[in-house]
């Protein structure tokens, strides 16, 4: 006797919800949830990838999981749905990929290592006179 395989297709809302209705969102759950030291970044123009990154600070792993899975929720009720979310086991940096939007949730010692605000902001200043 065999069954058939069930099939679960996932729909994107029409139209999806805009870069700037989704970091609304990322910035409640941000909120919400008390993340610490949230830097938004506007990389239109120096990447196709998104349109905004996030990069936020937990006070620990379980708290850095928890900012994840509330950015997820938050997403979720303007019907965007991540594309992925990665490094929810040791949970020291976790990535959400919500398309126009990225979100970098990572421990202090490991933002400080990695420096991706420095990576993404290089060139917006103006040089500093000597």
């Amino acid at each position: 006797m065999t069954t058939q395989a069930v099939v679960i297709k996932t729909r994107m809302p029409e139209p999806p919800p805009s870069a700037e209705a989704l970091l609304a969102q990322v910035r409640l759950a941000l909120e919400e949830i008390k993340a610490k030291d949230a830097v938004e970044i506007d990389i239109r123009g120096k990447t196709s990838i998104a349109d905004f990154m996030v990069v936020v600070s937990g006070t620990s792993t379980r708290h850095v999981k928890s900012i994840a899975d509330e950015v997820v929720r938050f997403a979720k009720k303007v019907g965007a749905m991540p594309l992925g979310v990665e490094g929810e086991r040791e949970a020291e940096w976790v990535l959400v990929d919500l398309a126009d939007v990225i979100v970098h949730v990572m421990l202090p010692r490991v933002r400080e290592f990695y420096a991706i605000e420095r990576l993404w902001t290089v060139g917006d200043q103006p040089p500093e006179d000597a």
